[in-house]
């Protein structure tokens, strides 16, 4: 029977046939303060394990009557969650697959030394604790460091390095729990939301208008990534639509497995919307340059889906003009995992052609960014950044995207992954006044005379060369959105604030909109 456990002492059932040699192991373990019950067969650790709670089994694979592996199918039986390490004298690959199948947390080979045996406890047992002490150390120490560099960053790559830092701390911190240090990291994220705002306010209209120093933006992607791995095997331009950066940095690890991943950024372009981004990564030209080269594929209204109609030719064109030669391309969009068996058929029929790009766009993430306002079961389950990045790695992993990737990866295809624009949790309304004829856009919006409530709010322009946009008639005033805000109307005031604050929305100026991933993959 086991003995009273001492208050707040982890308890760990050790079973073994020859219990008798582990008395060094014991009094080691219990000299650290978990308390041991040794047990020398699996029958009577499987009563014990129904009549007491243990955090941890320690369960030898070879022992006389029940064998480790039928004990552990039984205890998995009765307790999915139990946390086991098998414990063995063989190390053939076979009783190893077995014990990992069968979901053992760990796996130790005889002969054993106490420290081995404590480390893999200690792993188990407090490694969640340990990590959470470890990230509130970490952030402490790099505070300071962190937030000169913050206060200092004025070019496009110490923007988007901090930038990547702080998304990279909000996952940490929010994995640990860490609540308190999450809200001085906001505090840092408003702050750098609010310098860059200014900066791309001055900086913006000189890029597009041929700065040398500019960043790479949306237009030079297919450029700088997908040409030059164009070759004789088929190459994978994978765009998943609206992806945030902190979204992709949850969704790489799965990746990881199949592919070397480098990781790149670059910026989009203005409006951060699909109808101009992703236009722009596909022709690689800024929407004037498409709409005045090509006006039957530019659609002047508010309509997204018409303005996107024509991606796969404005790439088969961007690819001829960068190459001087027909560059075979087969481009699909998704809008449903349902598709998953006609996309996965059409796709391995693309590859037996030489060369050719497999252009996908998954609109999955857009879709649920978009869809989240309207739903009240989605902003309850996406209720903030961190819950959002949680069911974007969910869909990812059981996503077509996910299982066309794997597939790449196992025919030794190379992948650019990228999205053409984030998105930005919005907090504050502010009141625009405009004519009836004003685009839509809750972070952008163009039309006759307008003007914003909160001038500090926008980024305003009325040449649209500012933006490379299709110039517009006489008066035609350009409004971008800085920081949180999104616009609202006089009219229907109220109901508007109610409705989108706390929405995830995007075609303003932020980072968590403009800053955004460029993944290559090369399969392992």
């Amino acid at each position: 029977m086991p003995i009273p456990t001492a208050r707040g002492a982890k308890r760990i059932l050790w079973v073994d046939d020859e219990v008798h040699l582990l008395k060094p192991h014991l009094l080691f373990l219990e000299a650290r303060g978990y308390h041991v019950d040794p047990i020398t067969n699996g029958d009577d650790a499987l009563e014990l394990l129904r009549e007491h709670s243990y955090d941890l089994v320690l369960l030898d694979e070879q022992m006389s009557g029940r064998r480790g592996l039928e004990v552990l199918e039984l205890i998995r039986r009765d307790d999915p969650h139990q946390r086991v390490v098998m414990v063995t004298k063989s190390q053939e690959d076979r009783t190893m697959t077995e014990a990992i199948g069968r979901r053992v947390d760990d796996y130790l080979v005889k002969p054993t030394s106490p420290r081995q045996v404590l480390s893999v406890i200690t792993r188990i047992l407090e490694g969640s604790s340990i990590r959470q002490q470890h990230v509130t150390q970490d952030f402490a120490a790099g505070f300071s460091a962190l937030t000169v560099r913050s206060q200092q960053a004025e070019t496009p790559e110490d923007f988007a390095q901090v930038f990547a830092e702080l998304t990279n701390w909000h996952i940490r911190l929010s994995e640990a729990g860490e609540e308190g240090l999450l809200d001085t990291l906001q505090g840092m994220m408003r702050d750098l939301r609010r310098d860059f705002g200014s900066w791309v306010i001055d900086e913006y209209p000189r890029w597009v208008r041929g700065s040398p120093d500019r960043p790479r933006l949306s237009i030079d992607i297919v450029r700088d990534f997908l040409l030059p791995r164009l070759g004789a095997d088929p190459v994978y331009f994978i765009v998943l639509d609206c992806m945030r950066l902190d979204q992709w940095r949850v969704m790489a690890p799965l990746l990881a497995q199949f592919f070397e991943i480098e990781e790149t950024y670059h910026y989009s372009i203005l409006p951060t919307a699909t109808p101009y981004a992703r236009n722009a990564i596909f022709s690689g030209l800024y929407p004037d340059e498409i709409a005045q080269g090509r006006p039957e594929w530019w659609n002047a209204s508010d309509n997204e889906g018409g303005l996107n109609a024509f991606e796969d030719e404005l790439l088969v064109e961007q690819l001829r003009r960068l190459t001087g030669r027909s560059v075979p391309v087969h481009y699909e969009k998704i809008f449903s995992d349902r598709q998953r068996d006609q996309v996965r058929t059409r796709v391995n029929s693309a590859q037996r052609n030489p060369g050719t790009v497999i252009a996908l766009v998954f609109n999955f993430v857009d879709l649920m960014t978009h869809g989240r306002s309207e739903s009240p079961i989605l902003m309850e389950v996406a209720r903030d950044e961190a819950a959002l990045r949680d069911l974007t790695r969910s869909w990812f992993e059981r996503s077509t995207a996910f299982a066309v990737l794997r597939e790449a990866a196992l025919r030794g295809y190379r992948v650019i992954l990228t999205t053409d624009h984030g998105s930005i949790l919005c907090q504050h309304p502010t009141t625009v006044f405009s004519s009836r004829d004003a685009t839509s856009g809750l972070r952008y919006k163009f039309g006759q005379d307008m003007r914003a409530e909160v001038s500090t709010a926008v980024f305003s322009t009325t040449d649209a060369r500012d933006l490379r946009l299709p110039r517009g008639g006489l008066g035609m005033t350009y409004l971008l959105t800085l920081d949180d805000y999104f616009f609202v109307y006089p009219t229907k005031l109220r109901e508007y604030q109610a409705r989108y604050r706390n929405s995830f929305l995007h075609g303003g100026i932020s980072p968590e909109e403009m800053v955004v991933p460029v993944a290559i993959l090369t399969p392992r």
